[in-house]
């Protein structure tokens, strides 16, 4: 017995073959000229007799399939069986290409089958053929369909009208449902269908512990079948005699709601279920030109537009979570009594499905995470590189391959830095500047465009820290002014100077280095926490704006680092604090992941403590104000700071608040 396969390498027409491969004859599949080598992969991988599997060189898109005449001389009236399957199963394609495959592919496989004189063609429609029909579809309804504004519904019941319209040869027809991975292997060769939910679990996952009840959508009933029950429906009807002109669903004849299938695989993957799960129903009472008045609101547009782009969910598979139609397949379970196949239950299979999508198909695993494919080639500007948090996230920027300009005050130790960096390999410039002074923040403005065009990324790192009690100030407001000069003033001219260039580039990373003081409104820290908490709110109203234009800000709250600037106050030797190096991690953390804000734990929580609780942290602070006096060099004793060591209660209160500044 021999047998002709369009489709025969896709993801159906593999497992089709295998079971075809079962029986005695051979395999005829049509390959594209260019897929050739594809072909030979798929044979090989799948351990086919490339005796029994042969290439036909063709093309769908053209008459007879692009079969050549020596071709349909040889196998005419040698095919007894003609398996249609090549189309494009994707509702995101375009109309075109939808009609180019799915309805004139089928007219040339239809002529190609009558110039073959086979016994029997074999089509694979899909129950998107019944468009969106409300109610039961059973397997002889095909005129009923409607909803069919969707090409993807379209152009599946339009392929299918070509054969039930065809005179010329006998025919079967297969309506699989929403086909997903094999249920023993849980192979799947790409994204489609309910995968396209499976980002959105994870990032739930990742979010919210698994016993965490959450608020969900029920949806539609959702008709989903593994591939290796489709192959074997298809390959077992196929062979069976006297259904020639008979429309077969391959479908679950128990299918799930939405919500559910969502909890099926929430529980695969080990994510929060959907506890309370609101059915659209429940809005009908809503006019359908409000309901559309509010779904056409820009912002509502850009908010639902955001949300689909970071969970990698089409806008197209939204009209599938109210699905309408169910499926009535006694045709096909008659045919199929004895056989021994059935559609498996979802939930004994589901965490295959998940497993395999986690291993090889879920996209953050081709993202690229290394600093070196952020900024290879990019120009990233880092102030206060000469030492510190600056210089260990320079050193490693200009590792992997940015063009790195480092900005410090102090000349010598700045080029001595930018010289062991560009003797160790890195593309290094440095530029002098004092940033308090804002006509110098602009002169370095200009010699950075002027030398470099532009610039990718800015670090604002260089900064002032005041550690001295407000009783203390009294006489020194001076503190404010120039602690604000530098850390928030100088800052924003930079920004202000680059941002022509990244606007007009559409693209651009800015990167503010603020404290964990702001979050926890470190006592003693007035002063910088002021002036750090005011780049804080500038980065936030600009992200507001900006973020359109493609440019990004990430903010964060750096806890205690050791670094030169802390060391006047003795205490912090002896508590938990950062490295550079671990600092700059946090950085390197940034710019590759780009969010909007990188913090602690404990930044984080006491940040939460403050908001809910305000009264109860106002005591904590308190207390670590009257714990941790003014240092020596706050007072400007300069014999107490050669003598000043930490007491114990204090050593035991940093460690319990790591990281924050006391």
């Amino acid at each position: 017995m021999s047998y002709f396969v369009t489709g025969g390498t896709g993801f159906i027409g593999q497992y089709l073959i295998d079971n075809l491969l079962k029986r005695k004859g051979t395999v005829h599949v049509l390959v594209r000229k260019a897929s050739m080598k594809k072909f030979d992969a798929v044979v090989k991988q799948r351990g086919w007799d490339p005796k029994r599997v042969v290439a036909v060189a063709g093309d769908m898109t053209t008459a007879n399939c692009g079969v050549s005449a020596v071709q349909l001389r040889a196998l005419a009236g040698k095919i007894q069986h003609f398996f249609h399957l090549a189309a494009i199963y994707d509702v995101t394609a375009s109309a075109e290409s939808q009609q180019a495959a799915n309805v004139d592919g089928t007219q040339h496989a239809l002529d190609l089958g009558v110039a073959l004189k086979v016994k029997c063609f074999h089509h694979t429609s899909s129950i998107a053929a019944a468009g969106l029909y409300p109610g039961v579809f059973r397997e002889d309804m095909f005129d009923e369909a409607e909803g069919l504004d969707d090409p993807y519904l379209r152009t599946k019941h339009a392929s299918e009208g070509l054969v039930r319209a065809e005179k010329r040869i006998k025919w079967r027809i297969y309506r699989p449902g929403m086909v997903v991975g094999h249920s023993k292997t849980g192979y799947i060769d790409k994204i489609d269908g309910p995968y396209y939910f499976f980002t959105f679990l994870k990032k739930l996952r990742e979010m919210l512990p698994p016993w965490m009840p959450t608020l969900g959508i029920e949806g539609g009933r959702i008709n989903i079948v593994p591939v290796d029950y489709v192959a074997d429906a298809m390959d077992h009807i196929a062979h069976k005699p006297k259904l020639d002109g008979h429309c077969f669903h391959l479908t679950d004849p128990d299918p799930m709601r939405v919500g559910e299938v969502l909890n099926t695989f929430a529980r695969a993957g080990h994510a929060p279920e959907m506890t309370m799960r609101i059915d659209a129903r429940m809005f009908a009472f809503l006019p359908g030109s409000v309901r559309m008045a509010v779904g056409g609101l820009p912002p509502v547009r850009r908010f639902i537009g955001m949300l689909l782009r970071d969970f990698r969910i089409p806008k197209e598979t939204l009209k599938f979570i109210t699905y309408p139609t169910r499926f009535d397949n006694r045709e096909t379970e008659r045919a199929l009594k004895g056989s021994g196949i059935a559609v498996p239950r979802l939930d004994d299979y589901a965490w295959r499905l998940w497993d395999y999508w986690e291993r090889h198909l879920d996209p953050d695993l081709f993202i690229d995470r290394s600093l070196k494919g952020k900024v290879k080639g990019k120009v990233v500007v880092i102030t206060g590189g000469s030492s510190g948090i600056g210089l260990s996230t320079a050193q490693r920027v200009a590792e992997a391959g940015a063009t790195t300009i480092i900005v410090a005050r102090g000349e010598e130790e700045l080029f001595k830095a930018r010289d062991a960096m560009k003797k160790a390999g890195g593309k290094v410039f440095a530029y002098t500047a004092d940033l308090a002074d804002l006509a110098s923040c602009d002169r370095l403005v200009a010699t950075i465009l002027s030398e470099h065009g532009h610039v990718d990324v800015l670090v604002n790192n260089a900064g002032r820290s005041i550690r001295r009690s407000i009783e203390a100030s009294y006489d020194r407001f001076h503190d404010f002014e120039r602690t604000m000069q530098l850390n928030y003033f100088g800052s924003i001219r930079l920004i202000m100077g680059f941002m022509p260039t990244l606007v007009e580039r559409r693209r651009g990373h800015i990167i503010n280095i603020s404290s964990i003081g702001v979050l926890a409104n470190s006592p003693r820290f007035s002063a910088y926490v002021a002036s750090k908490a005011a780049l804080d709110a500038f980065s936030r109203c600009a992200q507001g704006e900006l973020s359109g234009k493609g440019i990004s800000f990430t903010t964060i709250n750096m806890p205690l680092v050791k670094t030169p600037m802390i060391a006047p106050t003795k205490m912090y030797d002896s508590v938990p604090t950062l490295s550079p190096d671990e600092a700059a991690d946090l950085v390197v953390k940034g710019i590759i992941e780009r969010p909007s804000r990188i913090a602690t734990r404990l930044g984080i929580f006491s940040a939460l403590i403050n908001a809910v609780a305000p009264k109860a942290y106002e005591v904590v602070m308190n207390t670590a104000f009257e714990l941790f006096p003014d240092s020596a060099a706050a007072k400007g004793d300069k014999k107490a700071l050669r003598e000043e060591a930490p007491s114990h209660e204090q050593i035991a209160f940093a460690a319990l608040m790591r990281g924050v500044h006391w």
